[in-house]
């Protein structure tokens, strides 16, 4: 009689651990958490550099450009999908630094600038139909325009970082993901940006690195030694993500490919950002896949 009492006694216990296993009682296992929004902000660099006159290739520059945007306007739609119209929250947009002076390309960008959490369900499905032949055609109008004028002013990206960077590119709410996408061929430079402290710079030029003699020997144990870098100014950057695409060294000097590389890397950890990868210029389906992969 102890026996069979044992035994149902046995099995009782057993279907409560079970219950309670369905239920989430009496496990380790955290409940799941909420996938985040994405906040996508694009930087483009409008210098000489899409110039196919300068630095032809084939595709051109600027086309790759779009093909970029192109790939994350389409996981930006995917995942519109995949949260639905009544969750989807995600953010996207293109900038400059410093805007551009023909008032138009800024109007065009302002176009280009999708804030989901502030819109209804049926702005959004508005949003869906209509993001791709959006961000194409007006992408298209920009480079355009400024290919047609031919007035490169570069980009200054330093400052961009020093003066702007929390506030165009980071939300504070822990439900999204920032992501910075800056385009660029690495060399960083501006007018307005010139200044150097021992062996810290405000830019990277083809000039600088020739004249810092980079290039040759050791020049890893140089640049690390000498202490070589851009001047950081922030240390708080540790909720953003930043993608470095389109590195093109002038004459394809893989040299200056590994060098403007150092300088990114060394100022991204300082500024504390955590994750982020920085790729040179290729064909599209190239890139496509290192986007994917980064935002996994």
């Amino acid at each position: 009689m102890k026996k069979i009492i044992t035994i149902i006694g046995t099995a009782i216990l057993c279907l409560i651990l079970v219950q309670c296993k369905k239920e989430g009682k009496g496990t380790n296992t955290p409940p799941p958490t909420q996938e985040k929004q994405l906040n996508i902000t694009f930087l483009l660099d409008l210098s000489d550099r899409i110039e196919p006159s300068k630095y032809p290739a084939s595709p051109e520059h600027y086309q790759r450009d779009e093909a970029i945007v192109k790939t994350f306007v389409d996981i930006f739609k995917n995942d519109m999908n995949k949260k639905g119209g009544y969750k989807a929250k995600g953010k996207m947009k293109v900038i400059f630094s410093p805007q551009p002076q023909d008032p138009n390309i800024n109007k065009i960008a302002s176009e280009l600038n999708i804030d989901l959490s502030a819109m209804q369900t049926s702005q959004k499905k508005n949003v869906f139909d209509n993001l791709e032949s959006k961000f194409s055609g007006n992408l298209s109008k920009i480079y355009d325009l400024t290919l047609a004028q031919k007035n490169y002013i570069g980009s200054d990206i330093w400052r961009f970082f020093k003066n702007d960077v929390k506030d165009y590119a980071i939300t504070d709410d822990p439900n999204y993901k920032n992501v910075l996408v800056i385009i660029t061929d690495g060399y960083i430079y501006h007018k307005d940006s010139n200044s150097r402290s021992n062996n810290r710079t405000t830019f990277l030029t083809p000039e600088l690195i020739t004249k810092e003699k980079l290039r040759f020997g050791k020049w890893k144990d140089k640049f690390d030694n000498n202490d070589y870098g851009f001047m950081t100014t922030r240390k708080d950057l540790g909720n953003l993500e930043v993608l470095v695409l389109e590195i093109n060294p002038e004459g394809n000097n893989l040299k200056d490919e590994d060098i403007i590389k150092a300088y990114l890397s060394k100022w991204f950890k300082e500024m504390g950002i955590k994750k982020f990868e920085i790729y040179n210029s290729d064909l599209p389906v190239n890139t496509k896949s290192r986007i994917e992969k980064f935002l996994k």
